[in-house]
């Protein structure tokens, strides 16, 4: 097979204790405002609201040291959200919410950066959500090294100030509901991702602000940024 020119890296995220192992990166997709503090009846949730990011999105941000990013450009209002991501190891369509979570791979942590300013009306959300490094995550780890302790805590320090402190129970559609919804949508495929929502408290930040943030039993990542990208 002969290319045009040679074909980019492929995305792909390290494994967690597995120096030589990757994951190779297919597709991110996200779920928007799906945690609330109260209780929502079942037949009052309103449909899963989905997004898509490209997989190159994805940057690796070990958890014992700080990475530095250029803060993107074309925003006054960049917003952090500290989210739990899934990743997938086996595809499928159409999947029962049963069966769902033995389409699981394992877990890491993900901070889904949006250019909030970007993010019209009635407009659809690439610009704000599908921009260069707006995926920063952890290395994943296996389902069998993440411990069965749900409901997971989930937070999220600006320059040593709290902003987002959360619980994986007060997720609006469970890991196992939004992967079903999705797979009625859309073949799923061995190496996608699933960004799966972030807790209150996601709000702007700054150039040369530093991110600090982690899920219980998943990983801790830190995100230096430097001035706006020309």
């Amino acid at each position: 097979m002969a290319f045009l020119f040679a074909p980019g890296p492929m995305p792909v995220l390290p494994i967690d204790g597995e120096p030589n192992l990757y994951f190779p990166v297919h597709r991110i997709y996200g779920i928007a405002k799906n945690y609330s503090t109260t209780k929502i009846a079942p037949e009052e949730r309103p449909a899963p609201l989905i997004f898509c990011k490209p997989a190159d999105a994805v940057v690796y941000a070990p958890g014992d040291k700080t990475i530095e990013l250029d803060f993107p450009c074309a925003t006054n209002e960049l917003v952090h959200e500290l989210e739990l991501v899934a990743a997938i190891g086996k595809g499928g369509r159409n999947i029962s919410v049963e069966d769902a979570m033995e389409h699981v791979w394992g877990y890491c942590v993900g901070l889904d950066l949006t250019r909030r300013d970007l993010r019209l009306k009635d407009q659809p959300w690439e610009a704000a959500k599908a921009f260069d490094e707006s995926a920063p995550m952890t290395a994943l780890k296996p389902v069998s090294r993440v411990p069965d302790n749900e409901p997971m805590s989930l937070w999220l320090y600006v320059n040593n100030e709290k902003r987002q402190d959360g619980s994986t129970s007060q997720m609006i559609y469970s890991i196992a509901e939004i992967i079903s919804h999705l797979s009625s949508l859309y073949e799923l495929k061995p190496g996608d991702l699933i960004m799966t929502g972030t807790p209150a408290g996601n709000t702007t930040f700054n150039p040369g602000d530093t991110l600090e943030g982690g899920v219980q039993g998943v990983g801790i990542l830190k995100v230096k940024f430097t001035e706006t990208r020309k």
